[in-house]
Parts: C-alpha cells; structure tokens; sequence
C-alpha cells in the first residue's frame, strides 16, 4: 500500500528522491534483513545498492561522496546501536533503473564477507593464466595442486570473515592429470556444513560453474580447457 500510494505521488507530482528517504530506507533494508547469531549479535548486510530513475540518480551523484559517507556513517550508527555484526566494510551504491520514474527508488542489499589470502598477492597475469579459478566476494583465486583450505581462521590459504564460516571450513583439493586439473570440495568438519548447487555435500567433484556456498558466503567454480 505504502509503495502505491508514494507511486502515485511521484508520478503525479514529480517530486524527487531526497537523501533522508534512502536513509530511512537503508535502515529498514537492515532491521528487515538482519539475521539471529546470538542472543546478543545480528548479522547485518554490508552490500547496498539503491535503484533510482535517471533524474534523480544524476542530482544525487552530483552530490559527490559526502552523500555516501553520510549514510555509511548512519548505517554504522545503527548498526552499534542495535548490535548488528558486519562481515565487511559498508559498501553503498547508486545505480539506475530504467523502470523506475523521478520520486521512486529501491533498495537491495547482500551480506559480502571481506576476503583475504594468505601468503604473497597474486597478480592478475596468474588468474588469467589460471584454468581453475575460485571466484569470492569479487575476489579471485587461482587453483592449483595440491588445493587451498577456505575458513575464518588465520590458517586458511583463503580467510572469509563469515561468522558463519568455521576457522578451517572446507577444502577445495585439486589434482591434475592429462586433461587438466581435476577439483573437489570437502568438509573439514565445520559446524554449518558445505553446499554445492543447493545440496548439502561432505565431498564433491567440482564442474565448471558449480556454486559452493559456506556459511552466509557464495563462491562460484569456474574451469576452462587448457
């Protein structure tokens, strides 16, 4: 009803989004969206992205930064507030819609782990010469023999910081033979478990485009012939 009636209002009278409606709405987005750890802790997410017409995407951008760091800023406050956990740093963005006309906006949001590897950074050279990649996060992880261990803690080859995710969480173990290399995913005993496709596994052997996911983080298999 609410979405309706500021509708009709927008088209009627063409007024435009003002900053303190994405504000409200960002608050919402989180209060709605925020999920149980403890008594005492909610995961929040930490990924947003506000939809907007193209009138109203141009006068907010105009803005500059100052805008963005306005309602990071709030979010964060909230967030203390109410106990709210991020996973990684609050990332705000401002995107165009086609459907949407002056005075109309929505929101979306994700819970994006920050992700971090062990050991020196790998350059762009080797992911692309890489025929098995790990994709994370927008993070990129070449897969090699004899594989990498994915979890919170600072042992793993890949740390996800997911409270979800257990400190050594699963095991992507890679093998090569003549035809390339050969990858599975394992349990490590972890407490929330390892899906792949949509289906709890303990091990499976990876195709290209398989879709892991641990805790409340999404990784995507991607193979290519040598």
């Amino acid at each position: 009803m609410e979405q309706m009636i500021s509708g009709v209002f927008a088209r009627t009278f063409r007024s435009a989004v003002q900053p303190v409606e994405i504000s409200s709405a960002l608050v919402r987005e989180v209060d709605n969206s925020a999920q149980v750890l403890s008594r005492d802790r909610r995961l929040a997410p930490n990924d947003f992205h506000v939809e907007l017409s193209e009138p109203d995407h141009a006068r907010l951008t105009s803005l500059g930064d100052a805008l963005i760091a306005e309602l990071t800023g709030l979010l964060k406050d909230h967030a203390a507030a109410q106990s709210y956990v991020f996973t990684g740093p609050v990332g705000i963005t401002l995107e165009v819609a086609d459907d949407l006309t002056t005075g109309r906006f929505r929101v979306r949001s994700q819970a994006m782990a920050k992700v971090s590897q062990s050991g020196p950074e790998i350059s762009e050279t080797q992911v692309r010469r890489a025929t098995a990649v790990l994709d994370i996060n927008g993070e990129r992880m070449p897969l090699a023999p004899p594989g990498i261990v994915v979890g919170r803690g600072n042992d793993a080859d890949l740390r996800v910081n997911d409270p979800g995710v257990s400190r050594r969480h699963a095991e992507f173990r890679v093998v090569s033979d003549e035809h390339g290399p050969r990858v599975s995913v394992h349990d490590l005993g972890s407490t929330n478990g390892v899906l792949v496709n949509g289906k709890r596994v303990e091990n499976a052997a990876l195709a290209d485009g398989a879709v892991v996911r641990i805790g409340n983080t999404t990784m995507t298999f991607h193979q290519r012939p040598e």
